[in-house]
């Protein structure tokens, strides 16, 4: 059995006990958190009605480094920065 679960924009395919790096969820690590889920499907038996799926934040972490390098030919103009995305590691409880 698996079910679709949204978060932050995004859709995610998890079953129970399983663990996912999603977007930043807002809560401290322990907690438990609704989530939607678009439908679940169990073999050939797939329900639309959708529902929530209850996980728990594991630990926050930051994802990988993304550089970004800007420049303005013939102008000596160079920029060079980066960004970590902050993400959110959770375990799937119940769907």
């Amino acid at each position: 059995m698996f079910a679709v679960i949204k978060v932050g924009g995004k859709q995610y395919r998890a079953g129970r006990d399983e663990e996912l790096v999603v977007d930043h969820l807002a809560g401290e690590v322990g907690d438990s958190v609704e989530l939607p889920v678009s439908f679940t499907a169990d073999g050939d038996d797939v329900d639309l009605s959708g529902g929530t799926a209850r996980v728990e934040i594991l630990e926050h972490l930051k994802g990988e480094k993304i550089h970004i390098y800007k420049y303005k030919p013939k102008k000596n103009s160079r920029k060079k920065t980066g960004h970590r995305q902050a993400r959110t590691r959770i375990k799937v409880v119940e769907v």
